[in-house]
């Protein structure tokens, strides 16, 4: 069921605020002139800014293409403190044949982000999806593709020891009914590869917080349900998983996972951080102004789910404007799924999130 629209606070609550911030900065002698005013205008804070208020992050995804973009990155840039590469760190693009391995696509994103000051989100070292054709196209015994599987996560997390925050180590392994995906590695090693990817991971960089990470887990039901009870189970055996990553992937015509909140709870309660990893509320097009206030909606009351759950660290958002959207190109029909449009202006949505880190 979708979340009831709340109307945004009176106009005149907002003026009050202002009217009494301007006394404070007036009486401090900060607010004096039309420099001074200008002043305090190119310094609003950015979303990353209210973020960190909460001891949160929020961050966007980019993919190299776009990089050339000059309008684009430099809102990526300014506006966030996490950046999560959206293909440059897959199986594909690392190891395009057995052995060999080409981080040229990572590295360009992990250098803007550093010259950014911004914090990395690595994305992700065991999926199903964007693998090699060398690997996908024989049969492997368990021996060999467990030892193909840690020589990949290995020398690619070393490669990136010290650079990134936090990695999804393995992405997407359940079905939604909450049964293991049929995915190579599963088939092949049994559901102890995400344990042994795990471990494998951290032995070559101790200090990631490593994640599972997977789409349509928001609300309580059989797919989370799968993941609370693998991250119990690991995490009584010593298995180092650090958090679990909610993907966030909404659609209109789906409705709005209102158990949201709790479910973050539950996944604290075991000593695991959550995050936010790659939202987006797309709809089916044409956008109108009554969709675009209930994704703007449904935005503000993801943000302020995180926000009421202390071990929710951060908001990752799927690329930032729908200018560079993946929903198009998968769900034809669909689009608009992000805070900024294709013209690189905030929508609605981009507010409604500002007013929900505002007004905790």
């Amino acid at each position: 069921m979708a979340s009831t629209f709340r109307a945004p606070r009176p106009f005149r609550t907002r003026l009050g605020l202002a009217g009494a911030l301007a006394a404070v900065l007036v009486a401090a002698g900060v607010a004096g002139g039309p420099a001074a005013q200008a002043g305090e205008r190119h310094r609003e804070q950015t979303l990353a800014d209210l973020a960190q208020r909460h001891g949160r992050y929020f961050g966007s995804a980019t993919d190299n293409p776009e990089l050339t973009d000059t309008a684009y990155t430099k809102i990526l840039g300014h506006e966030f403190d996490m950046i999560t590469p959206g293909n440059g760190m897959k199986w594909y693009a690392t190891e395009p044949q057995q052995g060999v391995f080409d981080f040229s696509q990572g590295d360009e994103i992990v250098n803007l982000a550093r010259a950014n000051h911004q914090k990395v989100r690595a994305h992700t070292l065991v999926w199903h999806s964007q693998l090699p054709g060398w690997l996908t196209s024989r049969e492997w015994t368990a021996d060999e593709l467990r030892a193909v599987l840690k020589n990949h996560i290995q020398t690619e997390v070393r490669h990136y020891r010290g650079k990134v925050y936090a990695w999804d180590v393995v992405n997407e392994a359940f079905n939604e009914d909450g049964t293991y995906r049929e995915t190579i590695f599963y088939k092949t090693l049994g559901p102890g590869y995400i344990a042994d990817a795990l471990r494998w991971a951290h032995q070559a960089d101790p200090k990631a917080k490593l994640y599972l990470n997977d789409y349509n887990v928001e609300a309580v039901g059989p797919k989370s349900d799968a993941y609370y009870r693998l991250a119990k189970e690991l995490k009584a055996q010593g298995v180092p998983l650090h958090g679990f990553g909610l993907q966030a992937h909404l659609a209109l015509q789906y409705g709005y996972p209102t158990t949201l909140e709790d479910n973050l709870r539950r996944f604290a309660r075991l000593g695991l951080d959550t995050a936010l990893t790659e939202v987006d509320v797309r709809m089916l097009l044409p956008a109108t102004e009554e969709k675009l206030a209930q994704q703007a909606e449904w935005y503000r009351d993801m943000t302020e789910a995180c926000l009421a759950v202390r071990r929710c660290v951060g908001i990752t958002v799927w690329d930032y404007t729908d200018k560079y959207s993946w929903i198009p190109a998968f769900f034809p029909g669909e689009g608009a799924a992000l805070p900024w449009d294709e013209q690189l202006a905030p929508k609605p949505a981009y507010h409604a999130i500002r007013e929900a880190l505002r007004r905790k």
